[in-house]
């Protein structure tokens, strides 16, 4: 190895300790996850139909994570969240939330289901589900409440190990829902081999719906897909009246954005 490539590789970790903005981030997220510094929030989701809006409104809600920064500020997902994936870390992080939404749901969360997402390091983690068994079991929670998003892209790109890891979580008796369907998918095939209770619909169609009749169509043969499979469908990014309005006309079940709900603290349900 010579040393021109040496020093090439000391020059780049010293500049993605720049990038990130801490001199050692693995050191700086471990530490955070030792010290709990991340706090839960939650966005509830809306039931837009039939039974499941008669027995609760607000049947479902995603939880969503941010991570403490100085002078007690919080870091959006988006600052924190790739520095976890470059260093494989997230598995790590999935299992903090899991312990921490098990805890909230021991207590009573306000919502009776709650989604946590998992990353596509995390689907090949083979320990990953035995310890949600166990942190389940610890605040006595029903496996049922916890419902694990995966998204479309993770989907694609692991389908083995998605199938495995949706099989497993169901055989735990927690439900499995693909997050952001329809960005990529050309195939309704991931819906029925991961035998998913919800899939929700990429915002990228959701905003369109009202201008788009290719947005329309596509909406219209996701929710019949889903009736056929007994699967729910959330639409996400829902941020006005009209876009709900044509949801519920167009028989989506479940609806999800700013325009509803915007994220609170879970300690607030």
């Amino acid at each position: 190895m010579s040393l021109e490539y040496l020093v090439d590789e000391k020059f780049l970790d010293r500049m993605d300790s720049e990038l990130t903005g801490w001199a050692d981030p693995v050191a700086r997220l471990r530490d955070a996850l030792v010290k709990n510094e991340f706090e839960l929030y939650c966005q509830p989701i809306l039931a837009l139909s039939g039974e499941m809006r008669a027995a609760r409104d607000c049947p479902l809600g995603e939880v969503l994570v941010r991570m403490q920064a100085e002078e007690r500020a919080l870091l959006p997902p988006g600052e924190f969240l790739p520095v976890f994936e470059h260093y494989g870390m997230m598995p790590q992080l999935d299992r903090w939330v899991v312990f921490h939404v098990a805890q909230r749901l021991g207590r009573g969360a306000g919502i009776p289901r709650l989604t946590v997402n998992v990353s596509g390091q995390t689907l090949q983690d083979a320990e990953f589900l035995p310890y949600v068994a166990t942190a389940l079991s610890k605040y006595r929670v029903s496996a049922g409440a916890l419902l694990f998003e995966i998204d479309e892209s993770d989907v694609l790109a692991r389908l083995e190990a998605a199938v495995r890891f949706a099989n497993a979580a169901k055989g735990l008796g927690c439900g499995v829902l693909i997050d952001g369907f329809g960005r990529r998918s050309v195939s309704f095939t991931p819906l029925k081999v991961l035998r998913v209770d919800f899939v929700k619909v990429d915002g990228s169609i959701v905003r369109k719906l009202l201008a788009s009749e290719a947005a329309r169509t596509k909406l219209a043969a996701i929710v019949r897909v889903a009736e056929v499979l007994r699967t729910g469908v959330v639409a996400e990014c829902v941020e006005d009246k009209e876009v709900l309005a044509r949801l519920t006309a167009l028989n989506v079940s479940h609806a999800q954005g700013f325009g509803i709900h915007k994220p609170q603290p879970i300690a607030s349900l």
